[in-house]
């Protein structure tokens, strides 16, 4: 007989962030912990979540260079992406919840927050039955040489969160929103308003992108791939077949091929 599991088994402690904190701050905190998103607060409430997708967007939107990053707050990037659970359910409510959302947030009987669950927490109890091929995505590539403008524009009208980068016929690194976060950071702390236009297109995908390429191949057992992304604190492997890359597999794509 199976052991039923509740949502009190898979929740760890929220991470949360003040809703008048600096972007800064809560990017700084993600990284550090190895989460996305955080839980903004106000007044001991539930707001909404603050993601490195959405730092990314601010910090690299025209309409704030003349802003200096730690004068932007986390307000301004909240996101109502996120649903709430009470910890005596069972788990088996989390997947189609987690599915749709970044974030499940777990309240007390009086409404109190006492936990989170993401994909990651899930993924520590649960894996898809049939492997890791029904988890295998299509990924985008992008050359090392791609000015740092285009790639964003790309991210954004195409709502991408990731390219593997290529150079010389090689694979050589990954770029993600979160690589687009920190550099817009220290390019905006770096670089003055008035010149930031004419610097940022000069900035390369190679300049910012995370390398070396960390991969699995096609055959690896899913339990590793899991692992191996709690380890690296990691959202997403490429996926390799015979050297050529066959796709990428990701956080959601597991919980979306429980």
């Amino acid at each position: 007989m199976t052991k039923e599991v509740f949502i009190k088994d898979v929740m760890t402690k929220p991470a949360t962030i003040a809703k008048s904190a600096k972007i800064t701050e809560a990017l700084d905190k993600m990284l550090a912990e190895g989460l996305d998103p955080l839980i903004a607060v106000h007044n001991n409430s539930v707001v909404g979540t603050v993601s490195r997708q959405a730092i990314a967007k601010k910090l690299g939107s025209r309409q704030n260079s003349g802003l200096a990053p730690t004068a932007i707050h986390v307000a301004s990037v909240v996101e109502e992406d996120f649903t709430s659970v009470y910890p005596d359910e069972n788990t088996n409510v989390l997947i189609p919840l987690l599915q749709k959302y970044k974030l499940v947030v777990v309240y007390d009987p009086d409404h109190k927050l006492i936990g989170q669950v993401t994909a990651g927490d899930l993924l520590r109890k649960f894996q898809p039955d049939d492997g890791m091929e029904s988890a295998i995505e299509k990924v985008l590539t992008i050359e090392a040489d791609e000015r740092v403008v285009h790639l964003r524009r790309r991210m954004l009208d195409d709502n991408i969160t990731r390219f593997v980068v290529t150079e010389h016929e090689k694979y050589t690194g990954i770029v993600t929103e979160t690589d687009v976060a920190v550099a817009m950071r220290e390019f905006r702390k770096q670089v003055d308003g008035n010149h930031q236009d004419h610097r940022i297109r000069n900035l390369l995908v190679k300049d910012i992108m995370s390398s070396p390429l960390i991969t699995m191949e096609r055959t690896a057992k899913t339990s590793d791939v899991i692992n191996l992304m709690l380890k690296k604190n990691i959202s997403s492997i490429p996926v390799m077949e015979k050297g050529r890359l066959a796709g990428v597999v990701t956080r959601r794509s597991l919980v979306n091929a429980l």
